[in-house]
């Protein structure tokens, strides 16, 4: 096990996460953007907050692929279906606490269930399950991070 897979690992799996995430949304399955949720924290410009976003998604992406790692360093075991649980986790907490309960609260242009009626945010509260994004979002979010799980634990695998 090796922190560069890891990190090789992180880049690949937020490359193939970002990627079905906007086949996704082309295919109008959701709405969720996450590259320009986290932009827009940043920036109200559309066009420059995804690009904020996108760096900002994959330094997150590096990011968990290190918390990933000392998950397999604790459990002292890599693969790819150990990194699929873990891409699990992350996708129910992603989905049901970060993104439902806490960004609501922090980010600065996106409406709250509170949010006046004379008020006009960028962005609409995600909702329970994410599912103000349409139906089919929690499962996709689901699976996109199962997927970028699994890259990740094979990648820590491979590195050792």
């Amino acid at each position: 096990m090796s922190v560069w897979g890891a990190l090789a690992g992180g880049f690949a799996g937020t490359v193939v996460l970002t990627s079905v995430l906007r086949a996704s949304t082309e295919l109008r399955l959701t709405r969720m953007d996450i590259p320009f949720l986290l932009g827009t924290g940043l920036c109200t410009d559309r066009s420059r907050a995804k690009a904020v976003g996108y760096l900002l998604h994959f330094g997150f992406g590096l990011v968990f692929a290190l918390a990933y790692y000392g998950l397999f360093r604790a459990v002292d075991d890599a693969s790819w279906w150990l990194g699929g649980l873990f891409g699990l986790a992350h996708g129910l907490f992603a989905g049901t606490t970060l993104v439902n309960v806490l960004l609501p609260i922090v980010h600065p242009r996106m409406g709250t269930a509170t949010t006046a009626a004379d008020a006009s945010p960028l962005l609409e509260p995600p909702g329970f399950l994410l599912v103000n994004y349409g139906a089919s979002t929690p499962v996709v979010m689901l699976l996109a991070h199962v997927v970028y799980g699994a890259i990740v634990g094979e990648f820590v695998a491979l590195s050792g």
